[in-house]
């Protein structure tokens, strides 16, 4: 028969206390993790471009930017963007919209509300107008940064867009 003391008992396992401590913090790094997981999972990046370079964003290179987060391919690029934040606007603004972290609020151009069918695809976003005045001005652009550039300006996306309510 084994007999353990007391003494012996506790020098061969952990105290209780360091065992509760290592499981809390076990817990805790999982929740950190999954939490991360689930905000970046947010946003829907299939065919979303970095807003610096025409390569694909990855959810692990994100800047805050208008209450919501703009996506980038590398961390070059984020840095770029922070150092000049109104030069790549249009294109932030766009990426705002194809994560769906914005919605359409009104016509870019009037404010008014948009009218059934007077919608422009802008590099896989679709945009609608108020009038067909304002759907030709986008559709007749060159090409899609000519129709971003309208659309997505700070004025535009301003009386345009609004930031999706819950996100």
């Amino acid at each position: 028969m084994l007999v353990h003391t007391v003494q012996e008992a506790c020098q061969s396992h952990p105290p209780l206390e360091n065992r509760n401590m290592k499981t809390f913090m076990t817990f805790l790094a999982i929740c950190v993790v999954a939490g991360a997981t689930v905000i970046a999972g947010d946003a829907d990046l299939k065919n979303v471009q970095c807003v610096v370079a025409n390569k694909a964003a990855t959810a692990g290179k994100s800047a805050d930017y208008k209450d919501a987060k703009v996506y980038f391919c590398c961390g070059g690029c984020a840095g770029k963007f922070a150092a000049n934040t109104k030069k790549y606007a249009e294109r932030a603004n766009h990426q705002l919209v194809a994560t769906n972290q914005y919605t359409q609020k009104g016509c870019p151009f009037s404010g008014g509300k948009v009218k059934a069918g007077n919608l422009v695809s802008i590099a896989g976003t679709k945009v609608g107008f108020c009038c067909d005045g304002c759907k030709n001005k986008v559709a007749s652009a060159k090409d899609d940064a000519a129709r971003m550039k309208l659309v997505f300006s700070e004025k535009a996306f301003g009386k345009g867009f609004e930031k999706k309510a819950g996100k």
